[in-house]
């Protein structure tokens, strides 16, 4: 995978790690579903305005519509909520943990995927050393204490089962244009999320102004931009190789911890980064061509 591939995945793994910081300032007043109905209903919309800006054209086959917005269901409508629901009732460490999974669970999907991505030995190898670094990193949140119900567990189970189906049934529908493809799937899980909040919840009571501000950001920041990129290099880069971006999620969060929160970074920390970039150097390929440079 070339260095403006991975300069986009490191992009994004960083921003999405600050959703865990918004999803933290949404929880405060609003429910789990009304936190994924926000997300994706904003984020539909910053698509459809970028897709007018770009004059992009709207597909018009009503199957693919359906077909899109029952994606976009599974991608984001579900794991959207899952995440927020189970984190009230589990330990943050072990939250972190099981979304770290992501490219386990996806590299095994793809492997046995009709048309799939056939993991390497190798390849494996780096999503071994991966979660492994991310275990490390958030270890110290472990220790702190929380519960860990089991049906919170699973929910996290679930929520990491849904991306990781979905990213690989996105490469079937690799010819479709990626702005169009991002607002279809995005549209059809508002449509879903939003009356199941108002539903499931009522009627948000939004008080502060930073929940707002944290809505907008999870929507247009977290959600359309990056899936502009997202829709644009899943294709070529391969749904293992992808989502790696849960492994540098947590190095994000914890970042923005130190830099906007004043919190401290431990060494064990700092270990568990310098694991992860390893891990990634597997899955990339590079350490095998290393290896192979120094037998030759």
């Amino acid at each position: 995978m070339s260095l403006r591939d991975w300069s986009w995945i490191i992009l994004l793994g960083a921003i999405w790690g600050c959703s865990f910081v918004f999803n933290a300032i949404l929880i405060r007043e609003i429910g789990p579903v009304w936190v994924t109905a926000f997300r994706v209903s904003i984020g539909a919309l910053g698509c459809w305005v970028i897709m007018l800006a770009l004059r992009k054209p709207v597909p018009r086959d009503p199957m693919l519509w359906l077909q899109l917005g029952g994606l976009g269901i599974i991608a984001y409508a579900i794991p959207f909520a899952l995440f927020p629901l189970a984190q009230a009732h589990l330990a943050s460490g072990i939250a972190a943990i099981i979304n770290a999974l992501t490219p386990m669970v996806t590299a095994l999907i793809s492997h046995v995927w009709i048309g799939g991505e056939k993991a390497t030995p190798t390849k494996f190898t780096g999503v071994g050393i991966g979660f492994a670094g991310a275990a490390i990193l958030v270890s110290p949140a472990l220790t702190s204490g929380g519960s860990s119900q089991l049906w919170a567990v699973m929910a996290c189970l679930g929520a990491t089962l849904c991306y990781a189906l979905s990213l690989n049934i996105t490469r079937s529908y690799k010819h479709i244009e990626p702005t169009a493809f991002a607002s279809i799937a995005l549209t059809g899980a508002a449509v879903i999320a939003v009356p199941l909040a108002f539903l499931v919840e009522g009627v948000p009571v939004i008080t502060r102004a930073e929940t707002w501000g944290a809505a907008l950001a999870i929507g247009l920041l977290s959600t359309a931009f990056t899936f502009q990129i997202m829709y644009r290099i899943l294709p070529r880069v391969g749904a293992t190789n992808f989502a790696t971006t849960t492994f540098i999620a947590p190095i994000s969060a914890l970042l923005i911890g130190v830099t906007v929160l004043g919190e401290t970074v431990l060494p064990i920390q700092i270990l568990g980064m310098v694991v992860i970039f390893f891990g990634l150097l597997f899955i990339d390929g590079r350490i095998r061509q290393l290896w192979k440079g120094v037998g030759a």
